[in-house]
């Protein structure tokens, strides 16, 4: 067999090896630079991370009672198996999948426009409407980014007309302003659920600690009521019903026995058998308007029960507290990231572009093609 025919060898190929050993070398003889950036890096992450406001984030966790699923059967619990929630729509058109849907929407913020909140030193009395308004900071970054907009918003207003003052607050039509502080307040209120439990997750993020404990603590109430009056809804009317029902039947009856009474009074000493016919017809619509009372009564009490019965109940599994420490935003995250994007970025710079500016300076022309 010729040499020429010998099946060819795979031979290890060390070229990519060696330019990555290459290129360690180049960056390790351009480590002062590299470091510069870093260093540059780090400063200005510092400034970043203490220019941003403080948050603190208050969580809440409930476990609503759950309407009875043997409509499911064993297909529901093989769903629940698998981490699927088959829901409860059949039973219930509000059940826990929406209960983010019904935290967000436009009712259900405004309606903590009122709240009163107090900060943590004391020296603040607001409302939350006021709060989200007048006292939350921002980064100063974010003052020069707005001023353009905010410039060219003034110079328009000189051109509109003045808007009418409205008293209250109208959810059919929001101002720009209430528009806002809806916004920046669903930004602030998560709400997750967990697809297998139906464990509720409420989590309310503000600037003050005391302030976010208890707007958490009055949007798990505002929710509670909310589903609580929902699914009480027909039930509550028809207790209404029942009571009116209930007052019209002891009245009647009252009249009919208080009728019946004055009748036997004044008529002791008669027998005769016109008198004897009105006692009993008087004393047959007293009893007629009793049982009618008495039967109005005990569907009253069962009315009440039902109500009850209707009514949701939630574990609350952990309590609003106010937070301790800060949750936002985290320093050593914003520090890490930066260094390692600077480094990043100088490695690159090293590697390629500087490689790639001084051959456009070179030859501008050439590089362009």
């Amino acid at each position: 067999m010729k040499e020429t025919d010998m099946p060819e060898q795979n031979i290890p190929d060390t070229e990519d090896e060696i330019d990555l050993i290459e290129l360690a070398k180049k960056l390790w003889t351009e480590k002062k630079l590299i470091l510069k950036w870093c260093g540059v890096a780090a400063v200005l992450a510092i400034v970043i991370a203490f220019s941003i406001p403080k948050e603190y984030t208050t969580e809440v966790i409930l476990a609503p009672e759950l309407a009875d699923k043997k409509a499911g059967g064993g297909l529901s619990a093989l769903a629940g198996l698998a981490g699927v929630n088959m829901g409860q729509s059949g039973v219930d058109a509000v059940y826990p999948d929406l209960y983010p849907d019904i935290v967000s929407s436009v009712p259900f913020v405004v309606e903590l426009f009122d709240v009163p909140v107090t900060n943590l030193k004391g020296d603040l009395q607001t409302t939350v409407y006021d709060y989200m308004l007048n006292h939350t900071r921002s980064p100063w970054w974010s003052v020069i980014i707005s001023a353009p907009f905010k410039a060219l918003g003034w110079f328009v207003s000189l051109f509109k007309d003045e808007e009418e003052e409205k008293e209250g607050i109208d959810v059919f039509q929001l101002t720009s302003e209430e528009a806002g502080i809806v916004k920046a307040l669903n930004g602030c209120i998560s709400v997750s659920v967990d697809k297998k439990t139906s464990v509720i997750t409420l989590a309310v993020t503000m600037q003050d600690p005391l302030i976010s404990a208890v707007l958490t603590d009055t949007v798990m109430r505002n929710l509670q009521e909310y589903i609580t009056d929902y699914r009480t809804n027909k039930a509550r009317h028809d207790l209404e019903f029942m009571q009116k029902l209930f007052d019209e039947a002891q009245q009647n009856y009252y009249i009919a026995q208080q009728a019946y009474a004055d009748y036997v009074d004044s008529n002791q000493g008669l027998s005769s058998n016109s008198a004897q016919t009105k006692r009993e017809r008087l004393q047959n619509e007293m009893n007629l308007a009793y049982n009618l009372y008495n039967q109005m009564a005990q569907q009253l009490q069962q009315a009440k029960a039902k109500v009850q019965e209707s009514t949701p109940v939630y574990a609350v599994v952990q309590p609003a507290s106010v937070p301790i420490k800060a949750s936002k935003p985290s320093k050593l995250l914003i520090l890490v990231g930066c260094v390692f994007l600077a480094g990043v970025i100088a490695a690159a710079w090293i590697l390629f572009g500087r490689g790639i500016v001084e051959q456009f300076r070179k030859n501008p022309e050439e590089s362009v093609a």
